[in-house]
């Protein structure tokens, strides 16, 4: 296949771009500077270049596809209503050129879903009423709708020993503040998987192609925000403290709104229907193996 992918030079896109051409697919990739564009060449995949702004790009580079990989998104959580808007539109866009074929769209979105009495699985449905939009995953279940084949990745914490999703934000707060903290006990639990586990789950998903699935991308169903602080604070040699659930937003930014929040979450169906077995690194170990002191 001929895959379309956003977010190609990305954490998880640029595990993704390997793993396709390793198993004999061709990637287009999105690139929005020449550096991302010379990355592509050189990870031997074919350059398209425009944003997420760009709708026309973006419905060219589909049409162009016999498939879609969609895992770009804005970092700047500042801004975090105005992202979510540019990219209604851009999964809109690729799915618009997508339309009246059986070509698969496959869209991410996070895995903050509350879990209160359970890990949450692929078959919850997410709440009515949430602090935040979870623009992808309704965009493509009214794709769905449509006749789109779209199917949904939920994302935990993805990790290598550089990036590990919101927890890079935890640890550049630790850094400025000079303390790793938790909430409460820190007992609450964040799901996991490693970058290259979930590359491989793209590429499955891409596979089989199974309009209106929802996966998950899990390899640990929770790690506790304790044991991630304690990591932090080794790793950066600052004390490891606990605050008040109330003190959360002022101290963490916008990740506060989950740092005392369960988020623990399940991917027995994900493994079943897919076949997918994660056997990467655990978040704790790359957390423990990151160079906190370079650059």
């Amino acid at each position: 296949m001929r895959v379309f992918l956003t977010g190609a030079t990305g954490l998880i896109g640029s595990a993704i771009v390997p793993e396709l051409i390793n198993a004999g697919h061709q990637v287009l990739g999105l690139a929005r500077t020449d550096a991302a564009a010379q990355s592509l060449i050189a990870a031997r995949a074919e350059v398209h270049r425009g944003n997420l702004e760009d709708v026309e790009s973006l419905r060219s580079g589909a049409a162009q596809s016999d498939g879609v990989i969609h895992t770009a998104f804005g970092h700047d959580f500042s801004k975090f209503k105005e992202n979510s808007e540019i990219e209604k539109h851009a999964i809109e866009a690729l799915g618009a050129a997508l339309a009246g074929s059986d070509r698969p769209l496959i869209v991410s979105t996070g895995l903050a879903l509350p879990s209160p009495t359970r890990p949450v699985t692929e078959e919850v449905d997410e709440p009515a009423v949430l602090p935040y939009p979870r623009v992808p995953e309704q965009v493509a279940r009214a794709l769905t709708s449509q006749g789109v084949n779209a199917t949904v990745v939920r994302l935990p914490q993805v990790h290598n020993t550089v990036k590990q999703g919101l927890i890079t934000l935890l640890v550049a707060v630790a850094r400025e503040k000079g303390v790793s903290a938790y909430v409460a006990e820190g007992l609450n639990r964040w799901p996991a998987a490693h970058v290259l586990d979930v590359a491989r789950l793209y590429r499955l998903a891409l596979e089989k192609h199974e309009a209106g699935a929802r996966y998950h991308a899990v390899a640990e169903e929770g790690v506790s925000l304790r044991d991630i602080a304690e990591a932090i604070g080794r790793g950066l040699q600052v004390p490891v403290v606990s605050i008040a659930p109330e003190e959360a937003v002022a101290h963490f930014g916008f990740v506060g709104r989950f740092a005392g929040v369960d988020l623990s979450a399940s991917s027995a169906i994900t493994q079943q229907r897919l076949g997918w077995h994660p056997t990467g690194p655990g978040l704790i170990e790359d957390l423990n193996n990151m160079r906190y002191f370079e650059g």
